[in-house]
């Protein structure tokens, strides 16, 4: 199984049981039914925007040079430069 197919199975699942909630199909708490479930999504959503804005943050503000990546691409790019040159290529 794709992880998408995972991906889609657990959000079909969740929409699924929020929905069931949500029409009454399976009674809850007159409270939970009419002020926290209309506004579940919206708090889901928001949630998700918070935790992968300083997700993000955070890797950047981790985020390191990387010394050896840095000399192998200068040597890739002089060996390029000297193929290019061999084919009679100009390179400034």
């Amino acid at each position: 199984m794709t992880k998408a197919t995972e991906t889609a199975r657990f959000l079909g699942i969740i929409l699924l049981t929020y929905f069931i909630f949500l029409f009454n199909i399976i009674p809850l708490p007159q409270i939970i039914q009419e002020e926290i479930l209309p506004v579940f999504p919206w708090w889901v959503l928001v949630s998700f925007g918070a935790y992968s804005l300083g997700n993000i943050g955070y890797h950047v503000y981790r985020f390191r040079d990387c010394e050896d990546a840095y000399h192998e691409l200068m040597a890739e790019i002089q060996i390029a430069k000297d193929d290019l040159k061999t084919k009679g290529v100009t390179i400034d």
